[in-house]
């Protein structure tokens, strides 16, 4: 009889064990669904708000990514601050929090756009609505919470106590069901908030009863989250009047770390942006691009053509690899990282070469555990001191901007996209450059 209450008490803890780590799991998921929610609406908006913005119509575009990943800049280190001060619950509550304000300057955005359609400013051929600049502002909200809870998140997921895991396997499975999340928003969007519609016929009323199912999920998700109990992690944030007693980057592995995750990013949403560009360039010059011997596809009865697969198996390469990954509990993040981007690196070399895209698509399953490999790198050992290095590496996403405009503006100069793409070999090599040497501890630097 002794036996099997032990037993029972053991499932118990299991069960208490898993819960905290699946809650924080799926409001990462919202925010992978979230995040690809915002850049869907790009097109839409293009086609809505911006229908009358001249030569400046796809700057405009980009500016609702932009200050997105401004949020990223930001506050990421508000994150950790928070974390440090208010625990790591309550700093996933406040997050949630500019999540909801988020959303509710979108839902503001297409209500006034649909009541005051006339509401308009210039800037030189540029008609622009003032429920565009309502939008963008949302868009920096929501990538500030996103920023907020990666802050929690990331470092939870690592030195969270979870039998039978390890740090970087925990990551991935993290990522894995963000990007299950990413995976699913484009269907929603194009589904459910635009019922397949064709896209010159959107208007941007038809945001308001989807965006505000939206906030009405989110509040759920608080409440349960607010009753929820979510233990802190020991050794991991500076508590009450413990001060940190050297600065954050003196500890030479994570500033390296800082550095690698902002060329990962980079590289991470430069092809995922840019690779349909890529192919409009190609087939435009008569370069065909095949899947199985067909150049168009077809899903539902409407026509994707080969261009949009391209990202859309990208990103899922994301989704596979991570599950994979996931597995993965014998092979050290620095193992891992190091052959993902050797591979990834002649990947890149080869798609330029053959002017072959499907080798740019295959780098998404080896950059899909690059996230987990470089975070469990930059943060060993840092104890106390993890809350913190959390904010400012969540701060480096700003990679994914700057990357994505800077190649934008080598194919400006080249007049093509085709050897743009050694921005991703360069990219590939600095990260490898911190797998073999960079992610090393220093004696110094170890914190006992």
């Amino acid at each position: 009889m002794q036996v099997n209450t032990n037993i029972s008490s053991s499932e118990n803890k299991t069960n208490n064990a898993i819960l905290p780590f699946a809650i924080i799991t799926f409001i990462y998921f919202i925010v992978g669904f979230l995040t690809t929610v915002n850049e869907q609406l790009q097109a839409p908006l293009k086609f809505t708000f911006l229908s009358h913005a001249g030569s400046l119509k796809n700057t405009f575009t980009t500016l609702i990514s932009f200050f997105f990943f401004l949020g990223y800049l930001l506050n990421g280190t508000l994150g950790s601050k928070w974390v440090n001060a208010f625990g790591y619950k309550n700093t996933i509550l406040r997050g949630l929090f500019f999540m909801i304000s988020g959303l509710f300057m979108y839902l503001c955005s297409s209500w006034f756009g649909g009541q005051y359609p006339d509401l308009k400013f210039s800037i030189k051929d540029a008609v622009i609505p003032f429920g565009f600049i309502i939008f963008v502002i949302g868009s920096y909200l929501m990538g500030t919470s996103a920023a907020i809870i990666q802050v929690v998140v990331n470092p939870y997921a690592a030195s969270y106590e979870l039998k039978g895991t390890q740090p970087v396997q925990r990551l991935n499975i993290l990522t894995a069901i963000n990007s299950i999340g990413t995976t699913s928003a484009p269907f929603f969007v194009t589904v459910i908030m635009f019922s397949g519609i064709s896209i010159e016929n959107i208007e941007i009323r038809q945001l308001l009863l989807p965006l505000s199912a939206l906030i009405v999920c989110i509040l759920i998700v608080i409440v349960i989250t607010k009753k929820l109990h979510l233990p802190d992690i020991a050794h991991t944030r500076v508590v009450g009047e413990e001060k940190l007693e050297r600065s954050i980057w003196s500890f030479r592995h994570f500033v390296l770390g800082v550095l690698a995750i902002f060329f990962y990013v980079g590289t991470e949403v430069a092809i995922g942006a840019n690779i349909n560009l890529y192919a409009f360039e190609l087939m435009d010059s008569g370069h065909p691009i095949t899947f199985f011997g067909k150049t168009d596809i077809i899903v539902g009865g409407v026509d994707l053509g080969i261009h949009a697969l391209l990202s859309t198996l990208y990103w899922g390469g994301f989704l596979v690899g991570r599950a994979i990954s996931s597995f993965l509990t014998k092979i050290s993040a620095r193992t891992q990282l190091i052959t993902t981007t050797i591979l990834a690196t002649i990947l890149a070399l080869t798609s330029m070469m053959t002017q072959n895209l499907w080798f740019l698509v295959a780098i998404g399953l080896l950059h899909s555990s690059m996230w987990s490999c470089i975070y469990t790198l930059s943060i060993k050992g840092l104890n106390k001191y993890t809350s913190k290095a959390s904010g400012i590496f969540i701060s480096a996403v700003f990679g994914g901007a700057v990357f994505t405009l800077i190649q934008g503006g080598l194919a400006d100069i080249l007049g093509s996209w085709r050897w743009t793409w050694v921005l991703t070999v360069i990219c590939e090599l600095v990260m490898l450059t911190y797998a073999l040497f960079g992610s090393r501890i220093r004696e110094k630097d170890l914190i006992h």
